[in-house]
């Protein structure tokens, strides 16, 4: 992990060098939104262990309308093919 060293994860590297950049806010502004589209219409809730997905990602152009969301299971948002340096495929 690039913000881990000796087993121990620097939170405020983390969000001096990606997490606090304007765009990177923007991203995390649309993902809450997301979710709150999601929980309004009662598809997740707080702590039922859903991850709102975006059909199409942020990152490639996808946006917040309700047709580019689908809840999923946490695990399975989270888990990408990785490289062996950590790299998505």
């Amino acid at each position: 992990m690039p913000y881990q060293a000796n087993g121990v994860r620097n939170y405020r590297e983390q969000y001096d060098k990606y997490d606090g950049k304007p765009e990177q806010v923007k991203n995390r502004a649309k993902r809450n939104a997301a979710r709150a589209t999601l929980a309004k219409e009662g598809v997740v809730k707080k702590g039922d262990g859903k991850d709102v997905d975006h059909k199409k990602a942020l990152s490639k152009g996808g946006g917040n309308a309700r047709s580019n969301l689908k809840a999923v299971p946490a695990a399975k948002n989270k888990s990408f093919a990785r490289k062996s340096n950590g790299a998505m495929k």
